[in-house]
C-alpha cells in the first residue's frame, strides 16, 4: 500500500503570482504537439501542412481544449456546483478539464480552421490524432499532482491511500489512465498512422483506442452521480461519453476502408 505524497499542486511562487503545476502539464502537452507535429510533416512528406500552420492550428487547439475542456465540466460532470459558485468556472487552475468537452471543442476549432485555410477536415483531423496522446498523458499527470479523481477503494498490493478522502487504499486511476490513454494509445497511433492510410481512418482508430480505454480504466474510478446528479444506470458519465466514441470510431474506420477499397477497383 502506499500513501499519496501530497504534493503541492503549486510549482512556482513568485509574490502574488503562482505557477501551477497543472498549467505546465498543460503546457508540456502543446509542446510536445509542436515537436512530433514537425517530425509527422517530415515523415508523411505532407504536401499541405507546414511549420508556420502547425503553429497557427495549436493556437486554435488551445482555444478548443481550455474553453471545450472547462464547458464540459461545468455541464457534464459538476453543474450544481458551478452554478453554485460561478465564479470557480475560471479557476481552471484548480483542475476540471473534460477530454469529451475539450474533444469537442477541439472538433469545432478544427472545422474553423480547415475552412480558413481551405483544407480538408477529415484528413486534418488524421494529421493531428496521433500527436494528441502525449497531451492527455501529461492531463491525467496533473490530475495526479492536484490529487483528483482518485479511483475506487480496493485490496490490490499498489492501492493508494488519498490522505484528502480517506484512509482506504484506492486505485490510483489517473496513474492508469495516464498508460493506457497517454502512453500505450499515442504508440498504437504513431506506428499506425506512420503509413498513408485512407481518410478517416486514423481519427477512427483514435476514437476506437481513447473511448476503450477510457471505458475500461473509468471501472476503477471513483463513480460520480452522472449529469444533474442524476444516476447513469451503473455506469460513470465518463462511459457513456465514451460509447458514442467507439461506435462512432468503427463505422469511420470501415466506412473509409471500403471507400478506399471500391475507388481502386474503379480506376
Amino acid at each position: 500500500m502506499f500513501v499519496y505524497p501530497q504534493i503541492n499542486p503549486v510549482a512556482l511562487q513568485l509574490g502574488p503570482l503562482a505557477i501551477h503545476w497543472y498549467g505546465l502539464m498543460y503546457m508540456a502537452g502543446f509542446m510536445t504537439f509542436i515537436w512530433l507535429g514537425r517530425r509527422r510533416i517530415v515523415i508523411l512528406n505532407h504536401a499541405q501542412m507546414n511549420n508556420k500552420l502547425l503553429d497557427d492550428l495549436l493556437f486554435y487547439g488551445v482555444l478548443g481544449v481550455i474553453l471545450g475542456g472547462r464547458l464540459g465540466e461545468v455541464l457534464f460532470y459538476n453543474p450544481g456546483y458551478y452554478f453554485s459558485h460561478p465564479g470557480k468556472i475560471l479557476a481552471v487552475w484548480e483542475g476540471g478539464m473534460s477530454f469529451h468537452g475539450g474533444f469537442l471543442g477541439v472538433l469545432l476549432a478544427m472545422a474553423l480552421f480547415a475552412r480558413q485555410q481551405k483544407l480538408h477536415w477529415l484528413a486534418l483531423m488524421d494529421f493531428i490524432a496521433p500527436l494528441v496522446p502525449p497531451g492527455l498523458a501529461f492531463g491525467r499527470l496533473g490530475n495526479f499532482i492536484n490529487g483528483e479523481l482518485w479511483g475506487r477503494p480496493t485490496d490490490m498490493p499498489w492501492g493508494m491511500v488519498f490522505p484528502q478522502v480517506d484512509n482506504l487504499p484506492r486505485h490510483p486511476s489517473q496513474l492508469y489512465e495516464f498508460a493506457m490513454e497517454g502512453v500505450l494509445l499515442f504508440v498504437l497511433l504513431w506506428v499506425y498512422a506512420k503509413k498513408p492510410r485512407p481518410v478517416g481512418a486514423v481519427s477512427g482508430l483514435f476514437l476506437i483506442g481513447y473511448g476503450s480505454f477510457r471505458f475500461l480504466a473509468e471501472f476503477t474510478r471513483n463513480p460520480d452521480d452522472g449529469i444533474f446528479g442524476l444516476m447513469t444506470f451503473g455506469i460513470s458519465m465518463g462511459q457513456w461519453l465514451s460509447l458514442p466514441m467507439v461506435l462512432i470510431g468503427v463505422i469511420m474506420m470501415v466506412w473509409s476502408i471500403r471507400r478506399t477499397a471500391s475507388a481502386a477497383v474503379h480506376k
